[in-house]
């Protein structure tokens, strides 16, 4: 079992910059995919950007050039720089972890960013 820990919670006007990171419970050594999902209000979850245990990033075509996903050296925390901040940014973001052999994934809380004038 992971439990999955997001921080960065924030308010920002347009054209700012926010971090937000997701903390693992636990490091491991099995391969993985480590995403950030964003839902706002009255529209479905999607994929923001996502990052697997070798470093490789695919990102959605609203964050590209924005939006930097990395993650540190013993693979357990992802962070999601967002710059250039716009109001459709405005929504509720999760972590997920996804185990590419077992299938298993897991869920953070969510933490909210609100981008307004």
């Amino acid at each position: 079992q992971v439990q999955l820990a997001e921080s960065g919670v924030g308010f920002v006007q347009p054209g700012g910059s926010l971090r937000l990171s997701c903390d693992a419970s636990r490091s491991f050594l099995s391969s993985n995919t480590m995403c950030w999902y964003r839902q706002a209000p009255g529209k479905e979850r999607e994929l923001v950007a996502d990052i697997s245990t070798g470093g490789i990033t695919h990102y959605a075509d609203s964050v590209k050039g924005r939006f930097t996903i990395s993650r540190d050296t013993f693979k357990k925390t992802v962070t999601l720089q967002m710059n250039s901040l716009k109001p459709e940014d405005t929504a509720v973001y999760y972590c997920k972890l996804t185990f590419t052999l077992s299938g298993s994934s897991y869920w953070g809380q969510g933490t909210q960013v609100t981008v307004s004038s």
